[in-house]
């Protein structure tokens, strides 16, 4: 590791130790190790070498996740022409698991996606819609939650597990922990918001599919007008279409931009080239935004770029959910 800073990038010594782990089974010297924020259950950077390309390795204490990245990103490679990087390796070193990517280039779309060409802005977001439709069709699961791949590391499994058989069980938690752990500023609709999932029946047995709950523009890379990769795909769920792209849609096009509705039709112009858009119904709609306003670390989430502070957040937020509960986003325009 000479030449390298671990230690910057790893500041834990057992995470260090996971990521020394997984670099000793590449060929060549590493000449730097930059930290990069991704994800907040895991800590990842980019390994520079001599005589190779860079890699990038992530490294946690929960193997789980990252034994189940590590199989979602392989299969989704399979499966799709979505863009997400090679696998190089994965492991687990003295209760550490690691995983290591190919690197690929591009800007953060976060940082790039409002000052990009309104043109290439309706192409990227009918990008992402065609990556959910491909998604969707390649992935198909019996149960609804979260996902996981049982078993241990060498190999990585090749089986996605969904953790809850029961739709109404699962779907009505996951509304109401959304809505519960929406601060003080949203108690005015909470008892509504409530309503939708504690008060009405959640019928039926819908087909579960990939649901990619942080699938987002914060999320990948461009470069020359196109995605490069679409990165962090941890902690995956199986949940119904209309829950994804509820979810996929209010990040691509109303996160960024003062009149979504453009975005809105190319996402969707963009995911009915795989597959037929599904309606989505309010409650669905509802649990998209809420759980999009307040991150795992229970703070308010800042949409836009420049982002928001957290008084404009909390109004974003407030804003897309009277309009979802009344109905007037005018999403069909």
């Amino acid at each position: 590791m000479t030449g390298g800073r671990l230690e910057d990038a790893f500041t834990d010594e057992r995470l260090r130790a996971g990521a020394r782990a997984a670099l000793r089974a590449l060929d060549g010297a590493v000449t730097a190790v930059e930290p990069i924020p991704l994800g907040n259950r895991k800590r990842t950077a980019v390994a520079r070498f001599e005589m190779r390309g860079p890699v990038v390795v992530q490294v946690c204490t929960e193997s789980t996740w990252l034994r189940t990245e590590a199989t979602l990103l392989s299969l989704i490679r399979d499966r799709t022409g979505v863009p997400v990087p090679p696998v190089l390796g994965a492991g687990e070193h003295d209760g550490v698991a690691y995983l290591l990517t190919a690197y690929v280039a591009g800007d953060d779309l976060h940082e790039r996606f409002t000052a990009v060409d309104p043109d290439v802005r309706t192409l990227l977001a009918r990008s992402f819609g065609s990556y959910l439709a491909q998604l969707h069709d390649a992935f198909a699961f019996d149960g609804y939650g979260r996902l996981e791949t049982p078993g241990a590391f060498s190999p990585p499994g090749d089986v996605l597990s969904p953790a809850h058989e029961d739709w109404a069980d699962w779907f009505r938690e996951y509304g109401l922990r959304a809505v519960d752990r929406l601060p003080a500023a949203f108690d005015p609709l909470r008892s509504e918001l409530r309503g939708l999932f504690d008060d009405r029946p959640i019928e039926g047995r819908p087909q579960a599919r990939l649901y990619p709950w942080d699938f987002r523009p914060g999320n990948a890379l461009v470069a020359d007008d196109r995605v490069t990769a679409v990165l962090d795909w941890e902690a995956p769920l199986a949940a119904p279409v209309s829950l994804s792209v509820a979810k996929a849609e209010f990040l691509v096009a109303d996160w960024y931009v003062n009149e979504p509705a453009p975005l809105r039709a190319a996402f969707r112009t963009g995911y009915e080239r795989v597959r037929p858009y599904p309606d989505v119904p309010t409650a669905h709609r509802v649990a998209a935004i809420a759980e999009s306003a307040v991150d795992s670390a229970g703070r308010v989430t800042n949409p836009r770029y420049p982002e928001l502070d957290r008084e404009g957040a909390v109004a974003f937020h407030r804003d897309a959910l009277e309009a979802a509960l009344a109905g007037t986003d005018d999403r069909d325009r």
